[in-house]
């Protein structure tokens, strides 16, 4: 006999398929909308000055090695993949056992004209990785300055 959980989101029943599509917006593309299984995709902000861009994203208990991040012609690619497989001891039995398996891939276009790529440099610390995305000189705005009236 097979116990089968109808409250899984895997399962979802009929009234909850229902309200889940007429009360998601279409338009709403939080982290939310890409999961049945309640993963999400790590929080971004993105804080422009002068200067360029950070990139900042919100990845608690992770380590710099977890993250891959590549530049493809004018994509930024942050992706992690992190499995958790404990060894079963011999007298061990269990009866459910999940496994734990994180991934995601975020992607933003960086346009040469705008940003200086060979100058990106990411760090992570205290559970947030910050990826400083410089401008090109060309496009810096210039300080204003005052110009005396004669």
């Amino acid at each position: 006999m097979a116990l089968v959980n109808f409250n899984s989101p895997m399962m979802p029943t009929l009234p909850r398929l229902f309200d889940d599509f007429f009360t998601r917006d279409l338009f709403d593309w939080n982290t939310n909308n890409f999961s049945f299984t309640n993963t999400t995709l790590p929080a971004v902000n993105i804080v422009e000055d002068n200067d360029g861009f950070v990139v900042e994203m919100a990845a608690p208990g992770m380590k710099k090695d977890d993250f891959k991040i590549e530049l493809d012609n004018e994509i930024l690619k942050i992706s992690s993949e992190k499995k958790e497989e404990k060894e079963l001891k011999e007298d061990e039995r269990y009866t459910r056992r999940e496994f734990s398996y994180q991934s995601f891939v975020r992607t933003f276009h960086l346009p040469k004209s705008v940003v200086d790529d060979s100058k990106i440099k990411a760090k992570y610390e205290d559970g947030i990785l910050r990826i400083m995305i410089p401008k090109r000189e060309e496009v810096k705005k210039l300080a204003p300055r005052k110009i005396a009236v004669s």
